[in-house]
């Protein structure tokens, strides 16, 4: 029943989604971690070394350690600080802090080295930042030079005269561990940083469709200020065609020609006064309105001869037996926008019927809108109403993609906000009687009515 309105909003998010994958690291970034791993790997071969005085082949450990640091100053020199780095590019860099930290472990015990683990570091980092086919091509180079490990090392530093080796079921025991780590660190990672990214994106959208808002009620106000300047010369106009009118002779050929231009000028005055109505004035149409006619102007846009859309609006049994037949509300275009968008979705799924219900009383006011199509998917339930998540399927026109055909899930998202925003609870459900069908409702506190 989920869909994205039209194209413009597919269009939309689309847009927002255009922050590139290739431009979400920078240059600074990785190299400041490499200078974090540089000092401290340095500062571990040292202490090892000299602290512990266990053998250690430092000329060849300083020396792999050495090729990053230059690196590092290679990098900062060619390249500016704010460098983007492009999606093989930093593949390349991170694979490289890869098989750097594989070769210091070759060097210091292979897989018996407790520092192994580190080597989920860089798969961690392309989670966040880079494509999941780039992140796994990483990760699987990870596991494959820890494989490498298990078999093939040097001896781990230990005391003189003492030979350390640990039993295979151990080196086999760290390797799934690093394996599982790897695995589940970098899958965490990913859908962290890709679920923060949909609902940046679609917050984004979302006030950029308020901002369209703001800019509307903008536009009233800048005709309220052309009305009140351009007041002055129509009133000027109309007393010198009055003037006129009674100088010039009824015989005159131009008499017409000034009655007209009086007559016209008196009508713009009238609508000039209609744009500076008072605030205090309220217009009924505009400012209050009732159940059904917010229903109504919200459905407004999608009756058709397809899907019939059946309006009701009544007071509970309580407040009819009190005689409160009738209900008020804010015209909110939030809300009502909010409402038209569900109201859209569920024709665009309904077989033949839309059913759109207002129920008011003591506790609050409550629409239901109820559709007679295939209902909710139950696999997506839970997770409808966050953005990016829809139910409309891709259509294929003799087999080629109809990229419109499949929304993006935002319409729903932002009509709910929109709806929560006005102090409203919005639920889900199937029908379990009656057929099958999705039914919306949306209900507000007492608080809401304005009168009743």
């Amino acid at each position: 029943m989920l869909k994205s309105s039209d194209r413009r909003k597919k269009k939309l998010g689309q847009q927002v989604l255009a922050d590139p994958v290739s431009n979400r690291l920078r240059l600074h970034t990785i190299i400041r971690l490499r200078w974090i791993a540089v000092l401290g790997q340095f500062a571990a071969i040292s202490f090892v070394s000299f602290g512990l005085g266990f053998y250690v082949p430092i000329g060849a450990c300083l020396t792999v350690i050495a090729l990053s640091a230059w690196m590092n100053v290679f990098l900062a020199v060619w390249y500016p600080s704010r460098h983007r780095l492009t999606v093989p590019y930093a593949t390349g860099l991170l694979g490289y802090d890869i098989l750097q930290l594989a070769t210091l472990l070759f060097l210091t015990g292979g897989m018996d080295n407790p520092f192994a683990m580190l080597m989920v570091a860089p798969v961690t980092v392309s989670a966040a930042t880079l494509p999941l086919r780039n992140t796994i091509a990483l990760g699987l180079l990870t596991l494959m030079s820890a494989a490498v490990l298990v078999v093939a090392h040097e001896p781990l530093p230990w005391y003189p005269g003492v030979e350390l080796e640990l039993p295979v079921i151990y080196k086999v025991g760290a390797f799934a561990a690093l394996c599982v780590s790897t695995t589940f660190i970098g899958l965490y990672a990913w859908r962290l940083t890709k679920e923060g990214r949909q609902m940046s994106a679609a917050l984004t959208a979302t006030d950029v469709v308020l901002a369209r808002e703001q800019k509307l009620h903008a536009l009233d106000g800048l005709a309220a200020a052309a009305a009140h300047e351009l007041g002055t010369p129509l009133s000027t106009i109309v007393l010198v065609t009055k003037e006129l009118e009674h100088t010039i002779k009824p015989d005159d050929s131009i008499r017409e020609d000034i009655v007209l231009l009086k007559a016209q000028a008196l009508r713009c005055r009238e609508i000039l006064q209609k744009l500076t109505r008072h605030p205090g004035e309220e217009d009924p149409m505009h400012a209050r309105v009732s159940v059904r006619a917010m229903l109504e102007e919200a459905a407004a846009p999608y009756f058709s001869d397809k899907v019939a859309i059946n309006i009701t609006a009544a007071p509970t049994a309580e407040m009819a037996s009190a005689g409160r037949r009738q209900a008020e509300l804010e015209r909110r275009p939030g809300v009502i926008y909010g409402l038209g968008n569900i109201i859209e979705n569920a024709t665009e799924f309904a077989k033949s019927r839309v059913d759109v219900g207002a129920e008011w009383g003591p506790s609050g006011l409550v629409v239901t809108i109820a559709d007679d199509g295939p209902g909710f998917p139950a696999e997506i339930m839970d997770n409808i109403g966050e953005p990016y998540v829809t139910t409309r399927p891709v259509e294929r026109v003799d087999g080629v993609l109809e990229e419109d055909s499949a929304g993006l899930g935002l319409g729903f998202f932002i009509a709910k906000t929109l709806l929560e925003r006005s102090g409203a609870t919005v639920s889900l459900a199937n029908r379990m009687r009656g057929g099958m069908g999705a039914v919306v409702t949306v209900s507000w506190p007492r608080a809401f009515i304005l009168t009743s």
